[in-house]
């Protein structure tokens, strides 16, 4: 099952699919000039889910608009986002001798999880900003050839130096053919630690120089030493402050997540 979210991939991912010899069962094809990503592709796959366990299809494949992101779809119609491609094709690339550089590059927002699967595998996970730009760069710095965002940007040096959603859809589905396993047990390799984003507006200054905000996120890192990981940065786009907490105890990332969203909310 594959939705190209009636945009730039609309012909070219259903046939190069077909052409490889696979029954290829289409939404989101019928671009209008404004339909683009309309309830259809990897930004809103409640569509896919639904038509993927209707269909008995062995697996939803989900572009986006430009065709540069990818998120799957299991035959049960649990996402599986670019966290879990990620840690696929880079056991994948490694066993097969394709992988540089022994890891992979991802963003501060993957989760703990990924990283701990790859070290269990022996492999690193060097983190970027946010931002396929900055992926790119840590990839050439430290000659690796695959990285991407938990959001489904894959970049995969050995084919091109941007996202590609087919490009890395192709690569899934070949470790899907080359193993034989349902998309269910091949595509969930780790579970996730519980990860909490939550985003404060402010009017102006700026609230993380406030000392009363740096005590309670330094308290915060103090909490999770160990067990988790906190990410708070300022939006580049808008007058937000992103608050992100992971970690082993769920209703522990609640409460510093909303520890530090109150400081912030009383610093400006």
């Amino acid at each position: 099952m594959l939705d190209c979210a009636h945009g730039a991939a609309y012909q070219v991912a259903p046939t190069a699919i077909w052409e490889l010899g696979a029954k290829v069962t289409t939404i989101g094809v019928n671009p209008n000039g404004r339909n683009i990503n309309d309830k259809v592709g990897s930004t809103h796959v409640a569509t896919l889910q639904e038509t993927v366990v209707a269909s008995g299809a062995d697996i939803g494949i989900a572009l986006d608009g430009d065709a540069d992101r990818l998120i799957v779809v299991d035959e049960k119609g649990r996402v599986v986002d670019g966290d879990q491609l990620m840690a696929l094709l880079a056991v994948s690339m490694s066993r097969n001798g394709l992988l540089l550089g022994d890891g992979i590059v991802a963003t501060v927002m993957s989760n703990l999880g990924l990283e701990r699967y790859l070290a269990s595998q022996h492999l690193e996970l060097v983190r970027a900003k946010v931002g396929d730009r900055y992926v790119l760069e840590e990839m050439r710095n430290r000659g690796m050839n695959v990285g991407g965002e938990q959001s489904g940007h894959m970049i995969l040096l050995d084919h091109g130096t941007t996202g590609d959603g087919l490009v890395a859809a192709l690569q899934v589905l070949a470790e899907l053919v080359e193993q034989g396993k349902p998309a269910s047990e091949l595509l969930h390799l780790f579970d996730p630690v519980p990860q909490l984003l939550k985003n404060v507006r402010f009017s102006g200054g700026k609230p993380l120089e406030h000392d009363s905000v740096k005590a309670v996120i330094a308290a915060a890192e103090a909490e999770l030493a160990g067990t988790g990981r906190l990410v708070i940065r300022p939006s580049g786009t808008e007058p937000v402050i992103r608050v992100m907490a992971e970690g082993d105890d769920a209703a522990q990332v609640e409460a510093v997540v909303d520890r530090i969203c109150d400081a912030v909310k009383a610093a400006v």
